[in-house]
């Protein structure tokens, strides 16, 4: 009949199932809420139970061939022995541990000091008190609940855990420094693994981040083929056969499931910025008026950088002038663009493959001209997937079974549309971005 792939959202629970050649059967959404205190941000997990009942319930469950689930990279929980939770859900970006990341550094150096980031998991489950508790991800709270029992984690959702991806282990050395107990943690099983089956005898599969999903969604798995997501931020991700080692923490990579490496980042940077510097404008109005202009803003919402270089102090900057909200959207688009270059030339510098296409998802994929400036910036064909939802490319990981996601994806995943460069690269300007940034310290 099909597979269902479920994505565990911040804003909302969505599912769609998908048959065997990547045509769409059905979808649903409901919507989630969250709690935000300063820097804490907290989610209901009992709220993402009674979600995804009904979403699995409106596009129809029974007698599907597998469901996978993704969920926000770093979400997780406490639950008791019998998979109860005992603590609401710490988001992905909640940062009330953020002072404790030094401290985990400190207890093993060689493996975190350029890839601990504040507001990974780790540094809030080291002020939580484990007796008797498990750490739990989002995603295998909601595989738990479908299945009836506790189940492994995968690799992808255990990254911000801690979980060591090169020797396929917890770091037992580091934990016993840092006072953690080995027994809070998962199993860790590769995405794709059967977790278990529902009442009705559905497989269950191990699922991975909603990055990773959306890669997925994309079909980009081979290496030189990359899936940049541009929604209030840009996070890209790609392929590489051996581990880019990133000396400034700005890049880290997942497992491949069919084996290698998907590195990647995610900036702070993205369309985000465009509704703080134009409240109330027409943007359909604006994209369709737009045209390149001798003028870019570098484009964040809060100080600070990530990736594709690591600044805490970074800040919005213009370069040239904007006199009017035209101009300003126009200089918005021209930033990210820029930053979406800078990465993938940083990416290449490490060892990566040669950038030879990339596919476009997240909501800023509805911008026609901002689609085709990135083309040109970038100097590569630019794709755009017929169904670039991670709950989609869960649903192509749950028909891989575990065997050949990359092959799977290229049976399932359509490209909707290619956009060539036209050669209109922005060069000067770039140059001269890339040199005030270089002025201002922020690339080290």
């Amino acid at each position: 009949m099909g597979w269902i792939g479920l994505d565990l959202g911040t804003q909302s629970v969505r599912a769609v199932l998908a048959d065997a050649k990547g045509h769409v059967l059905s979808r649903a959404t409901r919507p989630l809420t969250s709690h935000r205190d300063g820097v804490r941000h907290e989610q209901d997990p009992q709220a993402w139970l009674t979600a995804v009942d009904a979403v699995l319930a409106e596009v129809g469950s029974t007698g599907v061939d597998g469901i996978a689930i993704c969920s926000t990279s770093g979400t997780f929980l406490l639950t008791d022995r019998a998979g109860r939770p005992v603590t609401p859900a710490l988001m992905y970006d909640d940062a009330r541990a953020a002072a404790r990341r030094d401290h985990i550094v400190d207890a093993d150096p060689d493996r975190w000091a350029t890839s601990m980031q504040p507001t990974w998991a780790l540094p809030k489950i080291l002020d939580l008190d484990l007796t008797d508790r498990h750490v739990v991800h989002s995603a295998d709270f909601v595989a738990a609940h479908l299945v009836g029992h506790p189940v492994a984690t995968d690799t992808s959702h255990a990254l911000k855990t801690g979980y060591d991806l090169i020797a396929d282990a917890w770091p037992t050395a580091a934990f016993d420094k840092l006072g953690l107990p080995l027994t809070a943690f998962p199993e860790v099983v590769r995405p794709g693994t059967e977790l278990g089956r529902t009442p009705d005898g559905v497989p269950v599969y191990a699922g991975m981040t909603d990055g990773c999903a959306a890669q997925i969604a994309a079909g980009a798995l081979a290496p030189g083929a990359w899936n940049s997501v541009l929604g209030t931020t840009l996070v890209l991700k790609g392929v590489s056969t051996e581990l880019l080692t990133d000396p400034t923490g700005a890049v880290y990579s997942h497992r491949h499931p069919d084996g290698g490496w998907l590195p990647g980042g995610a900036s702070s940077t993205g369309a985000g910025v465009l509704t703080e510097l134009l409240p109330g404008a027409d943007l359909d109005a604006l994209e369709r008026a737009a045209h390149p202009i001798d003028a870019v803003i570098y484009p964040i919402t809060k100080t600070g950088e990530r990736f594709p270089f690591v600044a805490p102090q970074a800040e919005r900057f213009t370069l040239g002038s904007t006199n009017d909200d035209l101009q300003t959207y126009a200089a918005v688009l021209q930033g990210v663009a820029f930053v979406e270059r800078l990465a993938f030339e940083h990416l290449e510098a490490l060892g990566a493959d040669p950038v030879r296409s990339v596919s476009l998802t997240g909501g800023a994929t509805r911008a026609g001209y901002w689609n085709q400036l990135r083309a040109d910036v970038l100097g590569v064909p630019v794709e755009l997937p017929a169904v670039p939802d991670p709950a989609y490319g869960m649903a192509v990981l749950a028909a891989s079974g575990g065997s050949d996601l990359t092959g799977t994806a290229r049976r399932m995943v359509r490209v909707d549309h290619v956009l060539e460069p036209r050669g209109e690269r922005l060069d000067d300007l770039y140059g001269e971005f890339v040199a005030e940034l270089d002025r201002r310290g922020y690339r080290g």
